[in-house]
């Protein structure tokens, strides 16, 4: 049998995304074996009946013990905490990468708590995932044709960033590369925004008091902006905190979209409201809806 290009997977977290990353190198037989850790007893012992890891261990220490992959897949708030224990763990020649949406932060971490093995980080962010979280949620097929970024530093080494792509591409991932502030200044405008903004409709519907009537009178275009409001709120939590400079900037440039938006709607300015709307539909139909079909 060939040597897989993974002898140890270590996953910390084994949540969606590091579940579907295990199960797409197990069915790709890019993978020797895969040792999970995690808050959850229960989630753990589900990951082993559906195969997605091989066993659990109850220590970070023990789950990388002779990993050469070391994949971080926990809440960008308790990647610290983690990643110090790594730095007394992790074997020499291994390979850490993370899947946080947010990578200014999670760099800064990784540089104090690492120290000199931090050439061998290699931040990550699949644009992959769903607003289920938990193992029972992973697929192999969850990152199939998905981008996947990587934000190597100038001191990243080469040959680490190298094997992380590599793992991607495996996993079905389109791999590509940009610096720590362009992912953060990006992920604040396409992927925090709408996210945040989900949550906060949805806030507002339940507090109202007609609310109850509100949602069983709400149809797809409801569902469908709000599903994102079914998302982790903890993940999203630390999200918002990470990236708050970016994320503030552009929230208050949308604040002023709404407020042009409520000057036209209060004046009666259907011109305006049919040249923004014939913009946006013209630029989604453009950037997004072609790239579908």
């Amino acid at each position: 049998m060939p040597i897989p290009m993974i002898k140890k997977l270590a996953v910390i977290g084994v949540g969606l995304i590091g579940g579907s990353l295990a199960r797409a190198l197990r069915e790709g037989g890019h993978v020797g074996e895969v040792v999970g850790f995690g808050r959850s007893l229960g989630n753990l012992e589900t990951a082993a009946d559906l195969g997605v890891i091989d066993r659990a261990e109850v220590s970070v220490a023990a789950t990388v013990r002779d990993a050469d992959m070391i994949v971080v897949a926990v809440p960008v708030g308790c990647m610290e905490s983690i990643f110090s224990q790594l730095a007394t763990s992790m074997m020499d020649g291994a390979v850490v990468t993370d899947v946080g949406s947010v990578k200014r932060g999670v760099v800064a971490m990784a540089r104090t708590a690492l120290g000199v093995r931090c050439s061998a980080f290699v931040p990550g962010h699949p644009i992959a995932g769903t607003e289920h979280t938990g193992v029972s949620a992973s697929k192999a097929d969850l990152f199939e044709h998905h981008r996947i970024i990587l934000t190597p530093e100038d001191d990243t080494d080469v040959a680490a960033v190298a094997r992380v792509r590599a793992m991607w591409q495996a996993a079905g991932g389109d791999v590509v590369s940009m610096s720590v502030a362009e992912h953060d200044d990006i992920l604040a405008v396409c992927s925090h925004l709408p996210h945040v903004l989900a949550y906060m409709l949805v806030d507002l519907l339940i507090r109202r008091d007609d609310h109850k009537t509100t949602f069983d009178l709400a149809a797809g275009g409801f569902r469908d902006f709000t599903r994102i409001a079914s998302s982790d709120p903890t993940m999203w939590h630390d999200i918002c905190l990470g990236n708050r400079d970016a994320l503030v900037k552009v929230l208050k440039d949308y604040q002023q979209n709404l407020d042009d938006l409520l000057s036209a709607i209060d004046r009666g300015d259907g011109q305006w409201l049919m040249d923004t709307f014939t913009r946006a539909k013209r630029a989604r139909d453009t950037y997004i809806v072609k790239h579908q079909n």
